[in-house]
């Protein structure tokens, strides 16, 4: 990325998220990073819980619908 540039010209939402991650690095550390994905992580779990445990039960991750499946026709 161009750190030159002109204040005036403007940023992708990409460049603003980098640019944001990373002064907040800077401002409060990795651990800050931890702490919030640790938090994050247990508030998704909260939240749901009974979703996860279905996705767990059938593997891990959702399996993506066929375009069978997603249109309403039986596989063949």
């Amino acid at each position: 990325m161009n750190e030159d540039r002109n204040e005036n010209e403007e940023l992708t939402v990409k460049q603003a998220g980098a640019k944001g991650g990373r002064s907040t690095l800077e401002r409060h550390g990795r651990e800050f990073f931890r702490k919030i994905g640790k938090k994050g992580g247990k508030q998704t779990a909260r939240l749901y819980q009974d979703l996860l445990s279905e996705f767990g039960k059938k593997g891990g991750r959702p399996r993506r619908p066929t375009l069978d499946e997603y249109m309403g026709e039986e596989s063949r």
